[in-house]
């Protein structure tokens, strides 16, 4: 999956000389917690997030929402808050890099640029958003974790063995285990009970984790 079919397209943008309060409200409106600062030419060069109005306040003010404290912001410019020079990607990177280099460089956002041209951001709560989707988690169904030898084979088998008893898999997510040798499997099924699905699952695995209806 390419970050192109999952990032927010157009993002409101704010423009350097526009009030901290201004965007602040902007934020507010749109429900976002940042916004993409272009100039004149529309050249991306900064971001600025509700995180930073906040921090450039003193506590106990800092405490408050930003859209409470519009004497404070009134005379202070996006320019001088924003983080300039702000990280970005292309539409067509991939999910898994765009995650790692939120993670690596502790980003909350990624502006996406088509060469000078700003096309759209995404943001942690987006990537969470397909966590959500490759958990199945918004679908009823019977949750099983369980623990497989790391060889070729293991995971077809246990497809395999799932689709021949009519089970529908809504997801099957593969991760880190307890050591190099394995590795640990969730999925997320419909079609079968908890009780079915362990008899199915149990002779392909080296241990189950943990199975309930979810």
């Amino acid at each position: 999956m390419i970050i192109e079919s999952r990032m927010t397209r157009n993002p409101v943008t704010v423009a350097p000389e526009v009030t901290v309060e201004d965007a602040a409200k902007i934020m507010k409106q749109e429900k976002v917690h940042r916004l993409p600062v272009l100039d004149k030419n529309k050249k991306l060069i900064g971001v600025i997030s509700e995180k930073d109005i906040l921090r450039a306040l003193p506590s106990p003010v800092s405490s408050l929402s930003a859209y409470e404290m519009p004497y404070l912001l009134s005379k202070l410019t996006v320019k001088k808050l924003m983080t300039k020079d702000p990280v970005t990607i292309s539409p067509n990177t991939i999910v898994e890099d765009a995650a790692r280099l939120m993670v690596d460089q502790d980003l909350s956002c990624l502006p996406v640029m088509d060469g000078d041209r700003l096309v759209g951001i995404v943001s942690k709560s987006d990537l969470f958003k397909m966590i959500l989707e490759m958990f199945g988690a918004r679908h009823y169904g019977v949750r099983i974790s369980f623990l497989v030898d790391d060889k070729p084979g293991t995971i077809a088998a246990i497809s395999r063995a799932l689709s021949e008893q009519g089970i529908d898999i809504i997801s099957f997510g593969t991760f880190m285990g307890t050591d190099p040798t394995n590795a640990e499997c969730t999925i997320k099924l419909q079609g079968a009970s908890m009780s079915k699905v362990v008899d199915i699952v149990k002779p392909h695995v080296s241990k189950i984790l943990d199975v309930r209806e979810v």
